[in-house]
């Protein structure tokens, strides 16, 4: 019996690689990763001899079995597919090696910011090109692809290796998805480099607000300062997004502050497009205290593009490390006890503690990404925006109930 394409189509993986038979020595070859391969075996001067015919869903049956005619043709002439194979594809060498085609992948990507996709093409030219540059992407085997990422997995730069890992993996995806070469070895590289262990940023218990916010009522140093710190704690959002903040995107009259996804750069200082780290606008309800806070900073920097302008250069923002130093100065270890960025989980805590709000409205107001993609788009549609606002209103309330004292979060919700 020939196959039908709905057998081809719904074909699953199983523990061990199996065939499904179309007969005349043509087959699709299903592998437990769930990739699917037509293969024709074939004798030539009295040896068995397979010949790869493509990629399913790539070519489809129909197209499987005219390349399988194909090459039975070329057999009764007294030619050998497979060596056929090699001479068109020797003919075409340079167009294959594996930086070519790592470059067709890179400038095939339209959606990546001109900051990104120059960090990308950097790390592959400086880790990646001078080892496998020049092979063939055909040629390449697992251990090929690995030895370059376990190079740089060694020095202990392991996010490094991870991101070279994954941009190797798309890169063999790109080659099969464009019919250079019928399999993916970099799937195998899964699970070879260091796992690196979560380190989080550190922040403070709950209980430790009341000394918190004294040591930041008896700050000593630039005003400026001191008022972005009782920003970032209120409205909780990550340094970049804080930092780049420009007074156009307050709207004082709704008491809303939309981060856009993406910011107008400012020459000479790296990253300041970032807007939002999701990529989409982050909208933050501001409360009472964080409008007061506000007006302050607006008779520093009101009349500048940037709310949070530098000490030295107001056409620049305070340096990313200006918080982290201030808390330092205040009696703070920012790599052990509280830094900026503690905030969110001091704030993320409360907010779950006292058990007023959804969970949903309290990852909305964090950025955070949902992984699951159906709840995903709720989310984003729900957005939970009136939640959000009352919810930003108590965050600056509780936090004035612990100016004196301590208080939790369920005691302070009743």
């Amino acid at each position: 019996m020939k196959l039908t394409n709905t057998q081809v189509k719904n074909a699953k993986p199983k523990a061990k690689p199996y065939k499904l038979v179309d007969g005349e020595g043509m087959y699709l070859l299903i592998h437990p990763n769930g990739s699917k391969y037509w293969r024709l075996n074939y004798r030539f001067q009295t040896k068995q001899k397979t010949l790869a015919l493509g990629v399913y869903p790539l070519i489809s049956l129909a197209e499987a079995r005219e390349a399988r005619n194909q090459a039975k043709t070329q057999v009764a002439k007294g030619l050998d597919p497979n060596e056929l194979k090699k001479e068109v594809a020797l003919e075409t060498a340079t167009e294959t090696t594996f930086e070519v085609i790592a470059r067709q992948w890179h400038n095939a990507n339209k959606t990546w910011t001109a900051d990104h996709r120059a960090r990308v093409l950097r790390s592959l030219e400086k880790d990646i090109f001078p080892y496998i540059g020049n092979k063939q992407v055909s040629e390449l085997k697992t251990p090929h692809l690995l030895a370059p990422i376990k190079r740089v997995d060694k020095t202990g730069n392991y996010d490094t290796a991870t991101r070279l890992q994954q941009r190797v993996t798309s890169i063999m995806r790109f080659a099969v998805q464009n019919g250079i070469t019928d399999y993916n070895p970099a799937q195998e590289l899964a699970g070879a480099l260091t796992v690196r262990k979560t380190v989080h940023r550190p922040a403070l218990d709950l209980d430790q607000l009341p000394h918190l916010l004294g040591r930041i009522e008896q700050y000593k140093g630039r005003q400026l300062t001191l008022h972005a710190i009782k920003f970032a704690l209120l409205t909780f959002v990550r340094s970049s997004e804080m930092r780049f903040a420009r007074w156009s995107e307050i709207d004082f009259s709704k008491a809303l502050w939309t981060i856009p996804a993406e910011r107008e750069p400012i020459k000479g200082v790296p990253f300041s497009h970032r807007g939002s780290k999701m990529r989409t606008p982050h909208l933050v309800p501001l409360s009472r205290q964080a409008l007061d806070v506000l007006k302050i900073i607006h008779f520093y920097s009101g009349n500048h593009d940037l709310i949070f302008i530098g000490d030295h250069n107001t056409q620049k923002p305070m340096s990313e490390n200006t918080i982290n130093k201030a808390l330092s100065n205040m009696g703070y270890n920012t790599q052990t006890e509280l830094c900026g960025h503690g905030f969110r989980a001091m704030a993320c805590s409360a907010l779950i503690e006292s058990g007023l709000w959804s969970k949903d409205g309290i990852e909305r107001q964090m950025s955070h990404q949902e992984r699951n993609s159906v709840r995903a788009a709720y989310i984003h549609k729900a957005g939970h925006l009136e939640e959000r606002k009352q919810m930003m209103q108590w965050w600056a309330d509780y936090l004035d109930a612990n100016r004196d004292h301590y208080i939790n979060p369920f005691e302070f919700s009743k």
